[in-house]
């Protein structure tokens, strides 16, 4: 934790008064609601609201477009202190960080839902990751698509090894944002094929998408 404090990118101040959801403490709450009649979960939960021109944008901004991994070691350690506060969370097999194309690797260096994952583990949320989670091609951007046409695109978007490690495990996924929730639905029915005990889902931050 020391080290990671080293390594902050805004000050105790800033960090303080950041807009946390709390949305773990809520049954039924909006992360949850968003997967209802679409795929089977058993919690779902977002720390921080996103919204245009806040310092939560420009935490993610510097995430995945300025390569600035500091941003990751501080979302990852926000979720560690949110989700270890909370029951519904302490009883998980496996991480799972939503995969990026290698285009993107390349391009940034890193995929910022495993580095969130890494921070986490390395603030006390001492759970393996679980990498076996691969995406199969790039997408195009789902701003503009209505539920039916993201379905579409998505349905095919992830694979996974290793199936037989996933059965009977509870799991935790891990995404920086989201906003429709159509990338996370796609990773729940690949990892469904496992037959898991349980899928959970848990995201830094959630942008509000009508």
């Amino acid at each position: 934790m020391d080290e990671l404090r080293k390594k902050q990118i805004i000050c105790d101040t800033c960090e303080a008064s950041l807009p946390f959801t709390h949305f773990e403490q809520l049954q039924n709450n909006p992360i949850e609601k968003i997967f209802w009649g679409r795929v089977s979960i058993k919690n779902a939960t977002a720390v921080l609201y996103f919204t245009k021109e806040s310092i939560v944008q420009k935490i993610i901004f510097e995430l995945k477009y300025k390569q600035n991994k500091k941003a990751g070691y501080l979302l990852g350690r926000l979720m560690a202190i949110e989700l270890l506060n909370n029951k519904k969370f302490k009883e998980i097999d496996y991480l799972i960080p939503i995969p990026i194309s290698k285009s993107k690797i390349k391009k940034r260096g890193f995929n910022q839902s495993l580095l969130i994952c890494e921070s986490m583990v390395a603030s006390s949320y001492h759970v393996p990751i679980f990498t076996g989670l691969l995406k199969s091609k790039a997408a195009t951007t789902q701003t503009h698509k209505d539920r039916l046409q993201r379905a579409a695109q998505t349905s095919s978007l992830f694979s996974v090894t290793q199936l037989a490690q996933l059965k009977g495990k509870h799991l935790l996924i891990i995404d920086d944002v989201i906003t429709t929730g159509a990338t996370l639905e796609a990773a729940c029915h690949c990892l469904l094929e496992a037959q898991p005990a349980s899928i959970q889902i848990a995201t830094a931050a959630y942008t509000y998408h009508s």
